[in-house]
């Protein structure tokens, strides 16, 4: 009896009804050997080699708190590293002279241990960007009063409580583990501490950090992009592990920051106007809260809180009057413009009709005139930005690869990296010189278009004198226009015209429909109803294609509203332009191709393709799947996030795609609405979708092999795609045939990285075709870099592939020649593209459907869309509105291309 007293009670027993949950683990694969296709080419990279002299030391990690001396705890951001460089200087015989990386918040890390465990202090700092005063509502806290008291204000100082207590130790080996392919948590905490050690660097040197990068407040980096913002050019570095070593990735980097300067002056660009009185002081306020501005009376920052109520001349303030020998005497109360103009002898041009600045607080108020504010430099500029300002920076950034690389030399030659005694006690050097690798260039594909083959060159072909290869018959088709100013008969007769020369059957249009005047003025929604109802009063039926001409190239706000009246609700084909005034047979070819895309044509396939050839692909049914997800814009966290997957269809063909589009929790990147099960046959999921198309375009015929390429996700999140996104596809394959068993594929396509290739012997951009999969690729992981496209201005950025997961068992150069010949299937282009056609469709397909509705306007109606799949989700309880879903009709069209 003691004995079972002794022994723990037993488990609970499981219900009849509860099915155990497979637990999946899979890993990214291992590397399984090198191409070796394609032609020799001698490269250079922004890797920089970095030694490590010693592997036997620890980096011993601490965390930091910091509180105040009635034990609140401070938010180290900002003022965490002035208050732990005084204690290094206030205690550095305490800290056995130590030298330590910060990151700026609750770590800090050393070479070989701190005198303790657990070491406490305390430091006084001037509070020098204090923005307290006493006196309410007063224009300024450090102004009189009294001199005595001026004195006492500016000496204020605030104590600080610092705990810095030991966390653990990451030993130096994990590096040289790491190099051998052995990767560990342990090397992503020793590469963490190196990179902090860079960002330790780069903050004295007061820069703004971004991440792993870093802008200096250097006037010649600036780049004025409209609205009050400019384009920063920095750098960005971070160590990673290669074949060939330990590297230190360093590129060019651009961020955006708030203009410097007058507060005026900025309002003025931000909102377009000429002069304040023309300024829309709420939108003002909702900018210009939290930036930090310097007032010229005082020569101190403050933190702008918001704007006063009243003009300057009308807002009022309290203040005790002075009296005879300095005392304080009654309080009085006057505005904001006597005080400065009258009190402190201050004129101000024009202030006394706009509002002032508060950097006080909401209840105790400190307010400066406007005028003798001035924004600081590098503020970050974190909203989204319009499309004009979009491509002035993409143009002004551009760089040429021989421009690139003498600003990351001058980078790393200033970088005093050699000096830093981390890095010295831990036995890093980085050399200065670019890495020299070798790369190949994969042969151009041949191309058929019509009935002849040819090879690109240099990445390019063209449908001059050439019929696209199956053109459509477009019998009944419709314009109309949306109040541009064109020739609408002018356009369609060219446009006929060039269709012909390409094999595409043409008529005249049915009808051709301006909009009414009185509507120009009306809601884009309301535009939409008046103009279809237009439209269908002067067709006989409903047509096969719709032409819809805009006022306006970009942001034209019809463009949302009317592809989701026609698409989601009529189920016609639809494309959008807003063309130029004179319009050239080159861009009416685009457009050809667009719509014989479109509707169902094929502009031009590769000759393996047609053959069928391509090896593994064309042996037995095989499915292409393209995944992304895109996020609201930035600063919008609350915006659903937009996942969408692209499959092809008609097999043997790699050209051909179709798509299905669902929103998701915002910010959330792993697609959750792969698989849905709703009971025992029944899947919502977008798998399912794609997965009947496929057998019902493709002769009855089940995929054996699926080859997924999924965009967007970062290296700690394959583990996510392979337990999640493959496992749901894999349920849902199971769930419409229990017996069938297809084999996986899964390729993550990477374009938001920093390493970039450069001839070793020529200022030229690499050619097309250039792949690299040794020596600054992984040790361990399977990865490999290809340009397939011709970078023709800045510098070409290779995209990053990752083969995560392979049950088809391709060989590299199988998988690489696969992955080329798939840059040039895009349908609307006359050129490779960067990334794989599968993904750039899917990107095409989440951006075009994003726009179906106004999610920063969410409101009921995105619940009352009937007939496919609207109103709204609740994952993790947050409500998520859905989008309407394509009409049948279109639902497999490349509506997106």
């Amino acid at each position: 009896l003691a004995i079972e007293e002794m022994l723990p009670p037993p488990p609970p027993v499981i219900p009849p009804n509860v099915v155990p949950q497979k637990v999946v683990n899979r890993q990214p694969m291992v590397r399984r050997g090198l191409a070796s296709k394609g032609q020799s080419i001698q490269l250079l990279t922004n890797h920089f080699k970095v030694s490590v002299g010693r592997t036997d030391g620890y980096f011993f990690h601490y965390s930091v708190t910091i509180k105040y001396e009635d034990d609140t705890v401070v938010d180290a951001k900002g003022v965490g590293r002035k208050i732990l460089d005084k204690v290094q200087e206030t205690y550095r015989a305490e800290l056995d002279g130590k030298a330590f990386a910060y990151d700026g918040e609750k770590s800090l890390f050393t070479i070989g241990a701190l005198p303790g465990n657990k070491l406490d202090f305390t430091v006084i700092l001037d509070d020098d960007s204090s923005n307290r005063g006493n006196r309410r509502g007063s224009p300024d806290a450090d102004d009189p009063g009294s001199d005595r008291k001026r004195t006492r204000r500016l000496s204020r100082s605030k104590t600080y409580k610092v705990a810095i207590n030991f966390a653990t130790k990451i030993p130096m080996q994990a590096i040289a583990n790491a190099l051998r392919g052995q990767d560990s948590e342990q090397f992503q905490e020793a590469v963490r501490v190196l990179d902090i050690v860079l960002r330790q660097i780069a903050a004295k040197k007061g820069c703004l950090l971004v991440r792993q990068s870093f802008f200096h407040d250097d006037f010649r980096q600036f780049v004025d992009i409209g609205g009050g913002v400019v384009g920063c050019r920095g750098f960005h570095s971070s160590f990673r592990a290669t074949q060939g070593g330990l590297s230190l990735n360093m590129d060019v980097s651009t961020t955006m920051i708030v203009k410097p300067g007058p507060v005026v002056d900025f309002l003025l660009m931000n909102q377009r106007v000429d002069n304040p009185s023309q300024i829309d002081w709420m939108k003002a306020k909702r900018t210009l809260k939290n930036l930090r501005i310097k007032a010229t009376n005082t020569n101190r920052e403050y933190k702008i809180i918001g704007l006063s109520d009243q003009i300057c001349k009308r807002q009022m303030f309290k203040m005790k009057q002075k009296r005879e020998g300095g005392h304080e005497g009654e309080e009085i109360e006057l505005t904001v413009y006597d005080y400065f103009v009258q009190k402190l002898n201050m004129p101000l041009r024009f202030s006394g009709d706009y509002p002032c600045i508060n950097v006080g607080k909401t209840n105790r108020p400190t307010y400066i005139p406007i005028e003798l504010c001035s924004l600081v430099s590098l503020q970050r500029y974190t909203k989204a930005l319009s499309n004009v300002q979009r491509a002035s920076l993409v143009e002004k950034s551009r760089q040429k690869p021989q421009e690139r690389m003498s600003a990351l030399k001058q980078a790393l030659n200033g970088s005093d990296y050699d000096k830093d005694p981390i890095l010295r006690s831990s036995g890093i050097s980085i050399t200065r010189e670019f890495t020299p690798i070798p790369g190949r260039i994969l042969a151009a594909p041949k191309l058929r278009v019509g009935g002849e083959d040819f090879f690109p060159r240099n990445g390019r072909w063209n449908f001059n004198q050439k019929r696209l290869i199956e053109p459509i018959k477009l019998e009944r088709w419709a314009v109309v226009n949306f109040s541009a100013p064109r020739d609408m008969r002018r356009l369609c007769n060219d446009l006929m015209r060039c269709a012909q020369m390409k094999g595409i059957s043409m008529k005249q249009p049915h009808a051709m429909v301006d909009e009414n005047l009185q509507s120009k003025r009306r809601p884009a929604s309301v535009r939409v109803h008046d103009m279809f109802e237009l439209l269908k009063s002067k067709l006989p039926g409903a047509p096969q294609f719709i032409l819809c001409i805009l006022p306006d190239r970009k942001n034209s706000d019809i463009y949302g509203p009317w592809k989701c009246k026609i698409l989601a609700e009529c189920g016609i084909v639809t494309q959008c332009i807003a063309p130029p005034p004179f319009v050239k047979d080159q861009y009416l070819t685009n457009l050809i191709l667009k719509i014989n895309a479109k509707l169902g044509g094929i502009n031009s396939l590769l000759t393996i393709e047609h053959s069928p050839s391509i090896p593994l692909v064309s042996r037995v049914p095989t499915l292409l799947v393209g995944m992304d997800v895109s996020h609201g814009s930035a600063g919008r966290s609350d915006l659903p996030s937009i996942a969408a997957v692209v499959s092809s269809r008609r097999w043997p063909y790699i050209s051909q795609y179709r798509a299905a589009v669902r929103t998701q929790s915002p910010k959330l990147e792993i697609i959750d609405s792969l698989y849905k099960k709703v009971s025992d046959t029944e899947d919502e999921g977008i798998f399912r979708e794609l997965l009947v198309d496929f057998y019902a375009s493709s002769g009855q015929r089940k995929p054996d092999q699926i080859i997924i390429f999924r965009d967007g996700v970062s290296e700690s999140q394959f583990s996510q795609v392979l337990n999640i996104e493959l496992e749901q596809i894999m349920e849902a394959c199971k769930l419409l045939d229990a017996t069938w068993s297809p084999k996986f594929t899964v390729v993550v396509a990477q374009k938001n990285h920093h390493t970039k290739l450069f001839q070793a012997n020529s200022p030229d951009n690499v050619p097309p075709g250039t792949v690299v999969d040794s020596v600054i690729c992984h040790p361990r992981n399977n990865d490999f870099y290809m340009c397939a496209h011709a970078g023709m201005i800045g510098t070409t950025r290779p995209t990053h592939y990752q083969v995560i997961y392979d049950e088809i068992g391709f060989s590299p150069d199988d998988l690489q020649e696969l992955v080329h010949c798939l840059s040039y299937v895009y349908q609307r282009s006359t050129t490779a593209i960067s990334v794989v056609a599968p993904v750039c469709y899917a990107h095409l397909a989440a951006a075009q459907m994003g726009q179906f509705i106004k999610f920063d306007e969410v409101s009921e109606r995105s619940s009352s869309h009937g007939g496919g799949g609207g109103g709204s989700t609740s994952t993790g309880g947050v409500s998520v509105p859905q989008l309407p879903r394509l009409h049948k009709n279109v639902s497999s069209s490349m509506f997106f291309c």
